[in-house]
C-alpha cells in the first residue's frame, strides 16, 4: 500500500503528537524552578532531556504505575537533580495531576475529524485513564476515538513491545483490522516509530517543531508530516 488512503486506522500518540507535552511540562515545572536562584539558566532542552532521562527509567522500574503518580515520583528526583529544594508532596500531586492540563496543539482537533472521515482512530497512550479522560474533556473538547488504550490498561510503558502486541490484538478483535492496515501516528521516535516498526507497522511522523524528547539520530517513518493539519490535507490531496 503506497497511500496514505490504502489505510484503515490510525494509531495515535497522544501526548507529544495530539498534545504539548513538552509545552505542558514546562509549565507545570515552573513552580520548582521558581524555588531556585539560577533557574532562568536551565534550556528548554537540557530540562526535557532530564525529565525523559528520569521519566523512561521510571517507567522501566514501575511499569505498572499509572503516569500521574509515576509523575509525581519523578518531580522531587527531578528538584534534586537540579539542585533545588525538596517540594512538598503536595506539590508533587500538583505536577502529576498536571497532565490533564497540557495544551492541545492548535491544529489537532480539526485534523482528527477530517481524518475520522476515512479512519477508524484508536489511543495507543503510555498515560493512564483518568488523566486522559481529563484532557480528551479539556484540550481535545471531547472528540470520540473509537478505541482508547492505555499504558494501565497493559502494564506496560512504549516502547515495550507488549504495547503494540496488545493494540494489534485489540484493533483485529474489535474492528478487524489486520497490521499491515494500520498506521502508527506520532511524534516521538522513541516511544512510537522504533518500536512499530519491530511490530510490523507503517508510521507518519509528526515531527512537532522544536520537539526535544524521543528524538533519535535515524528517524524511522514512512511519511512525514510538520503537524497533524497537514497530514489530514494530504490525505483530502488524495481522495479528490
Amino acid at each position: 500500500m503506497s497511500q496514505l488512503s490504502d489505510y484503515r486506522l490510525l494509531c495515535f500518540d497522544v501526548y507529544g503528537t495530539l498534545i504539548d507535552w513538552e509545552g505542558g511540562i514546562l509549565a507545570a515545572l515552573q513552580p520548582l524552578l521558581a524555588t531556585g536562584s539560577r533557574s532562568n539558566e536551565l534550556s528548554r532542552k537540557s530540562l526535557l532531556t532530564l525529565y525523559q532521562e528520569l521519566e523512561s527509567e521510571q517507567q522501566r522500574k514501575t511499569p505498572d504505575m499509572p503516569y500521574s503518580e509515576l509523575l509525581a515520583t519523578i518531580h522531587p528526583l527531578l528538584a534534586a537533580r537540579l539542585g533545588l529544594p525538596s517540594p512538598s508532596d503536595a506539590d508533587n500531586q500538583r505536577f502529576g495531576e498536571s497532565v490533564g492540563n497540557w495544551p492541545a496543539f492548535p491544529d489537532t482537533v480539526d485534523a482528527l475529524r477530517r481524518l475520522a472521515t476515512h479512519y477508524k482512530l484508536v489511543v495507543l497512550s503510555n498515560v493512564d485513564r483518568a488523566s486522559f479522560a481529563r484532557s480528551n474533556a479539556g484540550s481535545l473538547q471531547g472528540f470520540h476515538f473509537d478505541q482508547i488504550i492505555t499504558a494501565q490498561d497493559i502494564g506496560s510503558y512504549k516502547p515495550d513491545a507488549r504495547n503494540f502486541a496488545y493494540m494489534k490484538t485489540t484493533v483485529e478483535k474489535e474492528f478487524g483490522i489486520r497490521p499491515e492496515e494500520i498506521l502508527q501516528t506520532a511524534q516521538s521516535q522513541y516511544h512510537d516509530h522504533q518500536p512499530a516498526k519491530e511490530a510490523g507497522i507503517r508510521s507518519v511522523w509528526i515531527e512537532r517543531s522544536g520537539a526535544t524528547m524521543g528524538n533519535t539520530d535515524e528517524p524511522i517513518f514512512d511519511w512525514r508530516f510538520d503537524t497533524l493539519g497537514e497530514m489530514a490535507d494530504a490525505l483530502a490531496w488524495e481522495e479528490e
